[in-house]
């Protein structure tokens, strides 16, 4: 079943014929909920197909032989392979949606929180882990590409000072170093309010460029500020990956059959803890685009094209604050409630979706 919202993908599934493709269906919906393979003598009495054992039983091969299903063992059911979920979510699963009184919660929970971006991406993930017993995150958005409203200058200690960088959307970055910074605010005030007025109004990106250029005939400069701003322009002006990262949900995801025995566990667990790894695996938002309209991707198992990351599936979207982009999304097995997923990560990228929010993101 499929609604206007989601434009699938065609594949093969295309020349399957209805039968084959009421009973592939039922093969992957059973695996989803039970981890169990499924023969044919339980699909015919347990779905009430009005169809023998036999008919089954050759469908499944039938089904085997097209790369949809495999043995486990040569006397088990069948379970799906890569392919077979790729048509299931591509054209065979029902519609991805949640229930109005979900979005409804979700909604409330999340708009207490527009006033703090960080505590917003922590419970985003935290919702997401929750309600899909699978790893959520939440990457905040990039803001090299925004406008600088304001440059500020802050001494937390007498060897740490803290720079924070507001941009339109109301989106504030902060980045502490270490370094001494003995002056008095007067000097301090007076070259951060020369600072502003050469590259207030002026995108990240571009500033990043051209700082050397607009701050040169700064001479009088007593606090070290300027030359410190330019060794660290990169950071203080681009995107870095760390501290973008949020994620929520290892304690459900390790509940799952797949991740019983000690060497799944330790996999699972070193690829969580890799942060780079993490966001950039889910910054390139892999596999299958299923909304044109809200970038919801499915990427499952070698579509990844990451051997690592093989025994998993990722559905991830895009959200926008303003003019900056950031990413939501699922990790778990391949054996996911791919419907369930799809539509918690396509329900809270949209609640995402805002011209604002105001907090501070930490790098």
């Amino acid at each position: 079943m499929k609604d206007d919202r989601f434009t699938y993908q065609k594949t093969a599934s295309e020349s399957l014929t209805d039968r084959e493709s009421a009973i592939l269906r039922l093969v992957v919906r059973n695996f989803i909920h039970t981890a169990g393979v499924v023969g044919s003598r339980k699909l015919a009495q347990k779905f009430s197909l009005g169809l023998s054992a036999a008919t089954v039983r050759n469908t499944l091969s039938d089904l085997e032989e097209l790369g949809y299903l495999r043995h486990l063992h040569q006397s088990a059911g069948r379970m799906p392979t890569e392919l077979g979920y790729r048509a299931f979510v591509n054209e065979l699963m029902e519609t991805p949606e949640l229930s109005t009184i979900e979005r409804r919660v979700l909604k409330a929970r999340l708009d207490r929180l527009i006033g703090d971006a960080d505590a917003l991406f922590r419970e985003t993930s935290r919702l997401l882990g929750r309600m899909s017993n699978l790893l959520g995150v939440v990457l905040s958005p990039k803001i090299s590409t925004g406008i600088l409203e304001r440059l500020d200058v802050v001494q937390l200690s007498e060897l740490n000072i803290m720079i924070i960088i507001s941009v339109r959307s109301r989106l504030v970055k902060t980045i502490i170093y270490e370094t001494k910074l003995d002056v008095n605010r007067e000097d301090l005030d007076r070259i951060v309010t020369i600072l502003n007025e050469r590259l207030a109004g002026l995108r990240l990106e571009k500033i990043r460029q051209d700082y050397a250029a607009r701050t040169q005939d700064i001479d009088d400069d007593p606090t070290g500020i300027v030359q410190l701003i330019l060794n660290e322009s990169a950071s203080v002006f681009g995107d870095s990956d760390e501290g973008r990262l949020t994620r929520s949900g290892t304690i459900g995801l390790l509940a799952q059959p797949e991740f019983q025995g000690t060497d799944e566990v330790r996999h699972l667990i070193d690829l969580i803890e890799d942060e780079d790894f993490v966001v950039q695996l889910f910054e390139k938002s892999p596999g299958s685009q299923l909304d044109s309209n809200r970038w919801v991707s499915v990427g499952i198992g070698s579509e990844i094209q990451d051997e690592s990351v093989r025994p998993y599936s990722i559905v991830t979207a895009k959200y926008n604050v303003g003019d900056h982009s950031g990413t939501v999304g699922l990790l778990g097995p391949i054996r996911m409630d791919y419907s369930r997923a799809i539509s918690l990560v396509d329900t809270m990228a949209s609640l995402l979706n805002r011209p604002t929010i105001t907090g501070s993101i930490h790098h």
